[in-house]
């Protein structure tokens, strides 16, 4: 948005974007991130969105508990919530009331993990298979408490 207003400065395309969120304009998603409400977007697919536009420059993939909990392998859903697998650093982004983004850095290089990716069309993000998303569970010491192994083992 900021290239349609080259002219404007900082300052006046802040207060620009704050008077427009400030009249019902324009939605805050995250810091940076904006949504023009009455383009009637997809409400269940802006975190998904959000994660291309935070890191374009990174390979990011939904992966961990987001990944097997969709396959049925862990007994609890992640409401509003979704993790993702990132080359750049690790970090919590709060998306107000449609959720937060919980991205965690991989050693894994690119060429090591595109054979265990699979690219997601319906939200439009690569998405780790379930032997990968295990691995990463593994690797992440993240609790494996909720995992159903019997399954993830048919599974994989």
């Amino acid at each position: 948005m900021r290239a349609l207003l080259p002219k404007h400065s900082d300052f006046a395309f802040k207060t620009l974007l704050s008077r427009a969120v400030k009249d019902g304009q324009l939605q805050r998603v995250c810091r940076g991130l904006y949504l023009y409400a009455k383009a009637k977007p997809d409400h269940s697919k802006i975190l998904f969105n959000a994660v291309n536009k935070l890191r374009p420059l990174t390979l990011n993939y939904l992966s961990l508990e987001s990944v097997l909990s969709d396959a049925g392998l862990i007994s609890q859903v992640p409401m509003n919530r979704i993790m993702v697998m990132s080359t750049g650093r690790s970090s919590v982004i709060d998306c107000g009331k449609w959720g937060s983004i919980d991205f965690v850095k991989t050693k894994q290089k690119p060429n090591e993990l595109t054979p265990h990716l699979i690219y997601d069309p319906t939200h439009g993000i690569w998405r780790a298979s379930i032997h990968q998303a295990m691995r990463d569970m593994r690797v992440t010491q993240r609790s494996q408490d909720l995992i159903d192994l019997k399954a993830s083992r048919e599974s994989v």
